[in-house]
């Protein structure tokens, strides 16, 4: 699996951003999708999860009722919606596959080459 990611960009805290996320390959439909994000200086960490259904989503704490990750199966694609968006926020976003649903760096199995979200004050 080969991913892309799109979206990124410079926007105001309040603002809203789509991120995107095109898989190739024709078992996308069997992984779990996921978005991480690494900030200057800091670990990478998990933003939110979906299942291969689309089913199930987690979110960690501090984006829950801001962001949305939806997939669309057909077209090979995962999206993370972000509203309301904070300065700390800013990031460099990673869309992630993995044959589980799966909240953990390393248990990710392609990754992709990430896509960068500055929010200003």
């Amino acid at each position: 699996v080969q991913l892309q990611a799109s979206g990124g960009g410079l926007v105001q805290a309040g603002g809203s951003l789509r991120l995107s996320c095109a898989a190739s390959g024709r078992i996308f439909s069997s992984y779990a999708m996921g978005w991480f994000r690494q900030a200057p200086g800091k670990e990478r960490e998990f933003v939110a999860v979906i299942s291969w259904s689309g089913g199930s989503t987690y979110y960690t704490d501090s984006v829950k009722g801001r962001f949305t990750i939806s997939r669309d199966n057909a077209k090979n694609t995962v999206y993370l919606q972000m509203n309301s968006l904070k300065p700390e926020d800013t990031a460099v976003y990673y869309c992630a596959a993995a044959r589980v649903l799966t909240v953990v760096v390393y248990e990710n199995d392609y990754w992709g080459q990430g896509t960068l979200v500055t929010v200003s004050s």
